[in-house]
Parts: C-alpha cells; sequence; structure tokens
C-alpha cells in the first residue's frame, strides 16, 4: 500500500493520470493490463508519435521481416522522447544496427533446438529442464536470445505440446527442478498457467518450478491480486524477473513486486550486458541496489549471446570482468550477480570471476581482496579426507547415476573426458587399439 495525502491506495505515487501522450485515457484503463496489451506501440507512425526517431531507428523499423515489435504504453512512456541512447528506448526500438550480421552469429545460439528431447522442452543440465510454454511477450527486447520462436505469431505452444512436455519429465526422475519461460508465461491466461503449475506439482519428483518472465518490467499492471494469489498456491515457486537498468524500476513495479514479495514468491534478477544501455560499473551498482531494496535478489549478469540482429550490443568480456571488480566488496555480497557466459551451442552456464586466487602450494595459498591486498591462508596440514563409502548422501548418488564432467573425474566415475574422434586421431596406425572409455555423456538419457 502507498500513502498520499494522508489516505492508504493500492496506486503508486505520480500515477494520477496517464502521462503524454495519453492524457485522454482514462487512469482505469491505464491501470488496466488488457487495455495495455490492446494498445501496443508496433508500427512507425505509433512510434512516432511517442519518440523522435532516428534515421536508424527507421530503418529498423522499415526494414522487412525484422523481429517483432510491440511496446507496452506503459514502457513506451520510459522512453527519452529526444535521447536515442535512452537505455529503455535502445531496448525496444528496432535500429539499422540489427540488420548488421557479425562474426559467430547463429539463430540458435545457445543450441536448445539440439537439446530438445519433446518439442519445447530442453533437458540440458542432469536435473532441470526448461519448458517453453508460450511464443508471447507483453514487449520484445532487440537482443532477444529466443528471437527465431518468440514473437512469431505462427509459431505457438498449445496443449499437444504442454502433455508432451508434462510426460518427459514425468518419465525422467532425475528432474527436480523445472524452469516456465517462453515467451512469457505470464502472458498465459490464468487458467492455462495455473494448470500447468498444477499438473507440474502432482509429479512427485519435481521439487521447484520457477517462472522467468519480464512482465514485472514491462507490463506491472498484470501483477494483479488474483494471479498473485494464484501463484502462492503453488510453493515452493521462484520467479527470476529480466531487469537491465535502473529505470525500470519505477514506482509501478515497486508495487508489482511488494505484491509477489509479500505472498512469499522469492525474486531473482537476470540482467543481460548491453553495450550502450548499461556497461557502466556505476548503472548496475544503483541497479542491483535498487533490487535488493525491492527484495529482488541479483542473479545472473549475462555476456550477450551471440544471435542474431544483436551484435550491436555486445560488449568485450573485459567489461563484464571490470563490473564485477566494482562490485565485489564495494556493496553487499547478496547484491552482486554471477557474471556468466551461455556457452555456445547447449554448453551451458560458465561463470566468470576476477582472479583472486594468485598462487597455491600444498600449504599455502596467496589471495588478493578487492583493494589489492595480499596475503596468505595457510592450509590444514592434518585434514582427514571426506569418506565417500560411509557417507550417505554419497551412497545415494550411485544409485541416481554418475556425476557428468569435471564433477565425474572427481568423484572417480570416470578417467577422462575426451573430444570426439580423440582416440582415432591418435593411434598413429599403431596396431594396438588405444582403450576407450564411456563418457557421461553417452550413459545419460540425453
Amino acid at each position: 500500500m502507498w500513502i498520499q495525502d494522508g489516505e492508504q491506495t493500492d496506486e503508486p505515487p505520480g500515477t494520477n493520470k496517464p502521462p503524454h501522450p495519453w492524457e485522454g485515457v482514462a487512469l482505469e484503463q491505464w491501470n488496466d493490463w488488457r487495455w495495455q496489451l490492446t494498445h501496443r506501440l508496433n508500427s512507425l507512425e505509433d512510434l512516432a508519435r511517442v519518440i523522435r526517431l532516428t534515421p536508424e531507428e527507421t530503418a529498423g523499423l522499415a526494414a522487412p521481416g525484422h523481429f517483432r515489435v510491440d511496446v507496452t504504453p506503459y514502457f513506451a512512456s520510459l522512453m527519452d522522447p529526444e535521447d536515442p541512447n535512452c537505455p529503455i528506448r535502445r531496448q525496444v526500438i528496432p535500429t539499422a544496427g540489427e540488420l548488421t550480421p557479425f562474426d559467430a552469429e547463429m539463430a540458435d545460439s545457445l543450441g536448445e533446438d539440439a537439446h530438445s528431447p519433446v518439442p519445447g522442452l530442453v533437458h540440458r543440465y542432469p536435473d532441470r529442464v526448461l519448458m517453453l510454454v508460450t511464443t508471447e511477450c507483453a514487449s520484445y527486447c532487440r537482443f532477444c536470445t529466443r528471437s527465431r520462436l518468440v514473437g512469431d505469431q505462427h509459431v505457438q505452444f498449445n496443449s499437444t505440446q504442454y502433455e508432451q512436455q508434462l510426460a518427459y519429465i514425468a518419465a525422467h526422475p532425475e528432474i527436480r527442478d523445472v524452469l516456465i519461460s517462453g515467451g512469457d508465461p505470464l502472458m498465459l491466461s490464468l487458467h492455462v498457467l495455473e494448470k500447468l503449475l498444477r499438473r507440474l506439482r502432482e509429479i512427485p519428483h519435481v521439487e521447484i518450478i520457477r517462472l522467468g518472465s519480464r512482465t514485472p518490467v514491462f507490463l506491472p499492471q498484470r501483477i494483479t491480486p488474483e494471479l498473485v494469489t494464484m501463484l502462492s498456491q503453488y510453493h515452493p515457486l521462484w520467479l527470476n524477473i529480466h531487469f537491465n537498468h535502473p529505470k525500470e524500476l519505477t514506482p509501478e513495479v515497486e508495487v508489482a513486486l511488494a505484491r509477489l514479495a509479500n505472498a512469499g514468491i522469492p525474486l531473482g534478477s537476470q540482467t543481460v550486458l548491453l553495450a550502450g544501455v548499461n556497461d557502466c560499473p556505476n548503472i548496475i551498482k544503483d541497479m542491483v541496489h535498487k533490487l535488493v531494496k525491492n527484495r529482488v535478489r541479483p542473479y545472473y549478469l549475462y555476456q550477450c549471446d551471440l544471435v542474431q540482429g544483436a551484435g550491436h550490443f555486445r560488449t568485450p568480456v573485459a567489461k563484464g570482468i571490470e563490473i564485477m571488480e566494482s562490485l565485489r566488496g564495494h556493496t553487499s555480497g547478496y547484491a552482486i550477480p554471477t557474471f556468466v557466459i551461455d556457452a555456445p551451442e547447449g554448453g551451458g552456464k560458465i561463470p566468470l570471476l576476477p582472479n583472486y586466487l594468485l598462487s597455491m602450494s600444498e600449504s599455502k595459498i596467496i589471495v588478493r581482496n578487492y583493494e589489492g591486498y595480499i596475503s596468505v591462508y595457510t592450509q590444514p596440514t592434518h585434514y582427514a579426507s571426506h569418506d565417500s563409502t560411509t557417507c550417505p548422501y554419497c551412497q545415494a548418488q550411485l544409485h541416481t547415476g554418475p556425476h557428468p564432467g569435471i564433477a565425474g573425474l572427481l568423484a572417480g566415475h570416470q578417467r577422462t573426458i575426451a573430444p570426439e574422434n580423440w582416440h582415432a586421431a591418435h593411434q598413429h596406425g599403431t596396431a594396438e587399439r588405444v582403450p576407450e572409455f564411456t563418457t557421461i555423456e553417452e550413459k545419460t538419457d540425453e
């Protein structure tokens, strides 16, 4: 609740009337999420009423076959009409930069299609899956990693795909965590979304359900008490929201976040590092401070994916490392996201950190802090290693399958991880065949 003129109100401060050029719209309509969706801006003519379009923006809007444009009036009202470098504006208005190809660009940069056992379901990690349930969003980010699917009005998921996804999850007891995304799952009707949540909760081995959404940013009016009440019936339910700039944290968004947090829904934030939008340590720091103030935990800071049309948003990886240096030690630990590259072609998220470990011996390690202070940490001389043969947790793991990757090597489940055709390439014509070891990848259902 907000306090205005001594009175309690559900409306945030400053929303006593819609902004220009929507002054004639009734406030009740402006605060109605359905009205917002119906009146989204998507044409050159629509957007010219709100901002002074540049030649680059005009070229982007006029390009044939461009990635879908839709901007809610609410989000459009946050754009600076005179500044083409406005961080809100750059995220949703196409420019000629989208038409310029770049090295290593890909349509499916994360290799999701290759890890999709049934339509719309991505099983890349051992214990969790991604459910794509819609191609619709309230507005469309120009750097969308799923632009090959998202926004395509001729491609939609339906009950047939949902049933295939649910059947796959039910048949794989190793899946304990399900992320529902798309598109944006909060664009589904309340009935459809609740049915999906209920069906997932009926699967005994599904422990955690997560939603990935940008609706609270693009369309905070959608976060109604009715929606929040429904979501709160399916705990443990987590919600990751996509924030890119502190200007997105408006009073309206803060009301939406408070409703979700008050319902006991843990909130996280995922941010994409974007040139000309947030590639500044001080911008990121201001944003994460505003997020934690609103009970949102900064979760990931993503290096921009190698997706077609997003080349002009990419920054050097060094920029992300610089930002992480500016956060660690300079703000609270829970305000610091993990900087990751989502590795191309399905490699998954790889964390990148500044180098705090400088050297190591059997007895000591040399570390530095955020100030450059270097110190030595003495390792123990009498350490009895953990005995996995008597540990009930380790023994339980034996029944669920071996660890993948490096963890599998450390646990002794395999001796090598070899690239494809590595053994054959190193035989060099010898009569004795080099023994091959089965890799984790060959043992799993993936």
